[in-house]
């Protein structure tokens, strides 16, 4: 059935009310409960909905007074969709006497009508707010008697802080059913400036957690399953008691470290700051305390001393088994440098979980080949590992880590080293991220290795250039650059050079092509004058064109390569780039080195 009302009265089809920017308001505010689908046309999940949405709608019409069913083509009506943070589809939301609310009911027609009856009865009320709204006054009361919360510094113009709203309340309302509770709590930073300057707030929104008041940085998605799982794996001690030896044993973990406190008794003083410690480090690392003197004594350590214990698979000759902290006045910042400086062995493994460890030791050399731990491979894993290790004894500069050569086969890519025929590749990361390869060796031999350690060191090699395939002809007046094009093109001494380094996945990046491919077809007959994209996910460029966001745009003028001129300019149309190149052009648009003295 379709009926069509005079004016700006909504269109009603199948007994739901269309609505667009117009009449949205009006109904709204006509109505005591509305029910509201965004949706896009093409979306199969909304087209799975519609019969149930309709179904749900005919009977709610019926009622008195009716509850009334509505959708919105988002595609169409985008301000609608931007100001309800509409960011999929379907997205439902009711409105109680005009106020929004989240539906967050079932989507079938029974569901519906349930959920749907309950919001209207006139007594329904929306559940308190869950987030705890704190300012300076009652700050440090609240997180100081707390033993977990999460806060969150935000500003009431941030867009982010708008579209996590809603998700996080409803993760506080979830998690104030937790046994124990754990609240979250909302500061605005820009009433509260000498709070968001005191926890270093520098954007929006910032997430702290905050145990007994101590602050930590929020480690979790920002979804409310996320939130929700995050602040509950947070719960409780992150050191756990370890009772016999046995269970010390059994809690040592197989492919990351494991820190060990040995204490006297709970009251040790000491036993808090190492619990500390361990909060603040349990997103990374796995923590465990003894008190019984005779596992102390197994480990020949003093009480109070802090351990960390290298994964078995990865002992050697060339290093103890454990690292020993032994300081009379412990404190957290000790046991944290402790531990991060000994979170890796001489040579470990560098895979998808691990790698992280890695951050901070570069250089870092990668022996590529077959890493598999299985019992028939395990023999062949650790002798290539040992022969890597007597040599990275020598080489304290340097941290050694082997990888599986198919599952880092990208890594290979970056270092050239793809169509190598051999068993064995090496490679180093420098402080730099530049990639350096070591020639594929026929068979393994420790002086060619330690060779190319000493030139690399010495500063004497050459890095790869990362670099997608060169394309094969240029279509089109907008330059493709790769890494190993960016020298013949970009630095190309007789031309002015526009380029915009970018990534795939960039929104404004994918805005801004079609104005930059009209603005090289503009200027196609300035004969000194290239307008150029690269890839800048997967391809190096020089030191001088810094990326740090996406897009970013550069003027690189024929006259003077080393210092490129970022654009920053407010607006990213062809005129304000036709402009900005003009005043900047040394060769193009008529300027001549002549005219120029």
């Amino acid at each position: 059935m379709l009926l069509v009302e005079d004016g700006d009265s909504p269109t009603e089809e199948d007994d739901v009310l269309l609505l667009n920017q117009e009449n949205f308001d009006e109904v709204i505010n006509s109505r005591d409960t509305v029910l509201v689908e965004f949706y896009a046309p093409w979306c199969g999940h909304c087209k799975s909905l519609a019969p149930e949405y309709a179904l749900a709608a005919k009977e709610l019409k019926q009622l008195a007074p009716p509850i009334i069913l509505a959708k919105v083509d988002a595609t169409i009506e985008e301000t609608l969709a931007t100001r309800f943070s509409v960011t999929g589809y379907p997205t439902l939301k009711f409105f109680k006497n005009g106020n929004p609310h989240d539906y967050d009911g079932p989507r079938q027609k029974n569901g519906i009508v349930s959920y749907m009856k309950e919001r209207g009865n006139p007594s329904w009320k929306p559940p308190p707010e869950a987030v705890i709204t704190l300012n300076t006054d009652n700050f440090a009361d609240t997180i100081n008697n707390e033993e977990l919360m999460l806060v969150e510094f935000y500003a009431p113009w941030c867009g982010h802080c708008k579209q996590l709203a809603p998700v996080y309340e409803k993760a506080a309302q979830e998690l104030k059913k937790a046994t124990p509770a754990i609240p979250l709590a909302k500061v605005d930073a820009t009433q509260n400036t000498e709070l968001a300057k005191e926890y270093g707030v520098t954007g929006y929104p910032t997430l702290k957690i905050f145990r007994k008041g101590r602050p930590k940085d929020y480690g979790g998605s920002r979804d409310q399953r996320g939130i929700v799982n995050y602040m509950l794996s947070q719960a409780g001690e992150a050191a756990r008691l370890l009772p016999t030896l046995s269970a010390l044993k059994r809690f040592k973990q197989l492919q990351f470290i494991t820190v060990i406190g040995f204490f006297d008794s709970e009251e040790d003083p000491n036993l808090r700051i190492y619990m500390d410690a361990a909060n603040d480090m349990r997103d990374d690392f796995t923590f465990g305390y003894v008190l019984d003197d005779s596992i102390r004594n197994d480990y020949k350590v003093n009480v109070g001393s802090v351990i960390v214990l290298n994964p078995e698979r990865f002992f050697t000759k060339f290093e103890p088994k454990w690292h020993v902290l032994n300081k009379a006045d412990l404190s957290v910042s000790d046991i944290t440098e402790f531990v991060k400086n000994h979170q890796i062995p001489l040579v470990g493994e560098y895979s998808t979980s691990t790698q992280k460890f890695y951050g901070d030791f570069k250089p870092l050399c990668l022996v590529f080949y077959t890493v598999d731990w299985s019992h028939d491979h395990r023999e062949a894993t650790q002798l290539w590992r040992n022969k890597i290790a007597s040599i990275a004894k020598d080489y304290k500069s340097v941290t050694f880590a082997v990888a599986d050569e198919e599952s880092h086969d990208h890594l290979l890519k970056e270092f050239n080293l793809e169509d190598s025929p051999e068993d064995i590749n090496i490679g180093i990361i420098g402080k730099d991220n530049k990639r350096y390869r070591m020639e594929p060796m026929e068979d393994f031999e420790s002086d060619e290795v330690r060779e190319f350690l000493d030139s690399f060191i010495a500063g004497k090699l050459t890095y790869e250039v990362k670099s997608q395939p060169v394309p094969k002809k240029q279509s089109g007046p907008l330059k493709v650059v790769v890494g190993k094009t960016f020298k013949d093109i970009v630095l190309d001494k007789s031309k002015d050079v526009l380029i915009e380094f970018y990534a795939p996945w960039c929104g404004h990046c994918k805005k801004l092509e079609p104005v930059f491919n009209k603005l090289a077809k503009q200027v196609k007959d300035q004969k000194n004058l290239i307008v150029a994209k690269l890839d800048a996910t997967a391809n190096d460029v020089p030191d001088e064109f810094k990326v740090q966001g996406f897009p970013t745009i550069y003027f690189a003028t024929a006259k003077d390569k080393k210092n490129p001129i970022k654009f920053d300019g407010g607006q990213r149309e062809i005129a304000d780039f036709e402009k900005f190149m003009r005043e900047h052009a040394t060769v193009s648009f008529g300027k001549s080195s002549k005219e120029e003295l």
